[in-house]
């Protein structure tokens, strides 16, 4: 891995940190951020020499991605945020990892739901809940980062 690929993945794994604060506090995640997030996903491509043919692969990888949880947006189940963060790191791997990222998310979005609304019971509020889905979305991410990315043998 070289210098550049190194720093590309601290910036991320920075933006990644930063959407869960502001989810968490705000429930939202801000568009330059997902923008910033895409943008480096590019800059990757060219740092880790991809070929076209598998740059093709995650541009598509990337747009399913967010055709499926623009579906999840439209019938009110995710924040725009949260769809736009999944597409944006969707740039950065290959078919494989984006289905474990998607995989890991799931999971972590469904226990965050049971805490949530284990909490919504133990206060006895009414009203809706906002799931904070950057948290699954930026923690199955640093997951797969660290487990894969990090961990991929270079000749």
């Amino acid at each position: 891995m070289n210098a550049v690929q190194i720093v590309l993945l601290a910036l991320l794994a920075a933006l990644l940190v930063t959407a869960v604060v502001t989810d968490l506090r705000a429930r939202t995640i801000a568009n330059r951020l997902n923008l910033a997030v895409a943008a480096l996903g590019i800059v990757w491509w060219f740092a880790s020499g991809l070929g076209l043919a598998v740059i093709g692969l995650q541009v598509a990888g990337a747009l399913a991605v967010l055709l499926l949880f623009g579906l999840a947006f439209a019938l009110g189940a995710m924040g725009g945020g949260d769809v736009k963060l999944i597409a944006a790191l969707a740039l950065w791997l290959p078919p494989l990892l984006l289905i474990k990222l998607l995989i890991l998310m799931s999971i972590g979005g469904g226990l965050l739901t049971l805490v949530m609304i284990a909490v919504k019971i133990g206060r006895r509020s009414e009203g809706g809940i906002e799931i904070p889905y950057g948290v699954a979305i930026s923690g199955a991410a640093l997951m797969v980062m660290a487990n894969d990315i990090l961990t991929i043998p270079r000749p």
